[in-house]
């Protein structure tokens, strides 16, 4: 019987986190057990079979560190392949689908100017339809958050929008197929 479920890496990690713990404090009770047999004069055969304990904890330490220290870069090497693989994946929907984002975004800008967005306000609404925080756009525009904020509430009046989901529906509620009625 397997002690690790290769299944569920969870649970080894929360297991060789318990077994890395017991061993620790097994081995700090044996050791300090073993300083006080020594001082007390304890006979040798008493001490051997106590350092002996002690070298298992020191063993079991090292084994479920080991293995938690490789599950661990198992779960890392597999986030890693992960993200190429999307990365991959989302670089191949950009170029299959170029003239799409362009044109996209040319409609964007056109309604923009429609709404008569000063440039820098363009360019903040177009960071906010890509989901950056206000926050993050003030760092991608070296200025304040609370300049972003500004420029988002003139976006808002300007368009006669509500607020983010307001303006990222607009632009996306063409996009998306119309639903359909369910036949009864």
């Amino acid at each position: 019987m397997a002690i690790f479920d290769e299944d569920n890496p969870n649970n080894n990690k929360r297991l060789s986190q318990w077994a890395i713990l017991f061993s620790v404090v097994v081995f700090v009770l044996i050791s300090v057990d073993v300083l006080g047999d020594y001082r007390d004069g304890i006979a040798w055969a008493h001490l051997l079979i106590e350092v002996l304990i002690l070298l298992f904890s020191l063993a079991g330490i090292v084994y479920f560190g080991r293995l938690y220290y490789l599950s661990a870069l198992s779960r890392i090497h597999t986030l890693k392949q992960d993200l190429a693989l999307a990365n991959q994946q989302a670089q191949e929907w950009r170029q299959a689908n170029h003239e799409l984002i362009a044109g996209l975004a040319a409609q964007i800008q056109k309604q923009f100017d429609a709404w008569q967005l000063t440039r820098a306000e363009a360019e903040v609404g177009m960071l906010m339809l890509k989901g950056l925080s206000h926050q993050e756009i003030a760092d991608v525009r070296n200025s304040s958050e609370r300049t972003i904020r500004d420029q988002a509430r003139a976006i808002y009046r300007k368009s006669g929008m509500a607020g983010r989901s307001e303006l990222s529906a607009f632009f996306l509620e063409d996009l998306l197929l119309p639903r359909q009625e369910s036949s009864q």
